[in-house]
């Protein structure tokens, strides 16, 4: 059997109804796992027309992940869980990251939340000896001027995923994380819908073009696999070498 079969396994992607997490859930599925999502609209439907969104095959719940008692309430419809992915995120633009109301609302759904979810689901991971993989981002590790609330969260993320590896290893649950850089996805509208801006990024990239979800997801599937048994309290950066 490959150390990337899931088959038998079940996942849950918090954020996984568009986006890196879309990417991540369908990868997950491909590879025959059970594979469960949350998002923030009433129902899977609601995704139907959001661009790059697939949630065909994915057992789907609403979620606003910034109600922390909402998360603590929650009934799994699953009886275990091997894979816990926490890809939720948002940002604001125009400054608005600068006024306290801004501020919380990104720190509550950035990172707040990112506690709040593994504290939840702490029991099923440690009895299955499961993996938890945190999303973070390249902004974890270098200034984004308009944005204090994502850089802040983002860099607390990626304390949170040394924090909680060292903390939960004896609970035999491996926490690691990835940084994706440049994603095409609706929250990098931004620069993906201004030609100018989008040429300016992806000369600063290495690579020379953005990522796209599914290669987010291949290192979260080496991260939850048994070919990084020996990983804990990483954040693995994916993004073309946009920071080097």
């Amino acid at each position: 059997m490959s150390d990337l079969d899931y088959t038998g396994k079940t996942a849950l992607v918090v954020g996984g109804s568009s986006g890196i997490g879309n990417g991540i859930a369908r990868s997950f599925l491909d590879r025959g796992a059970e594979v469960h999502i949350w998002g923030t609209r009433a129902t899977a439907a609601d995704y139907e027309d959001e661009d790059g969104s697939d949630l065909s095959g994915l057992h789907y719940d609403q979620m606003d992940v910034s109600d922390f008692e909402a998360i603590e309430a929650y009934e799994p419809p699953f009886d275990s869980l091997d894979i816990l992915v926490l890809s939720q995120g948002t940002v604001i633009y125009r400054r608005g990251e600068f006024e306290m109301a801004g501020w919380r609302k990104v720190m509550d759904i950035n990172l707040n939340s990112l506690m709040a979810c593994s504290q939840k689901f702490h029991p099923m991971l440690a009895k299955s000896k499961g993996s938890l993989v945190i999303i973070s981002s390249t902004a974890g590790f270098h200034a984004t001027k308009g944005n204090p609330a994502y850089n802040a969260s983002k860099t607390g993320a990626v304390g949170l995923t040394r924090t909680l590896g060292q903390a939960w290893a004896t609970d035999g649950i491996r926490v690691n994380g990835v940084a994706p850089g440049l994603v095409d996805t609706k929250l990098t509208k931004v620069t993906t819908d201004n030609p100018k801006r989008l040429a300016a990024t992806e000369a600063q990239i290495p690579l020379q073009r953005l990522g796209l979800p599914e290669e987010i997801a291949g290192a979260v599937l080496f991260l939850t696999s048994p070919l990084s048994s020996y990983v804990v309290g990483q954040t693995i950066i994916v993004d073309g070498g946009l920071i080097l």
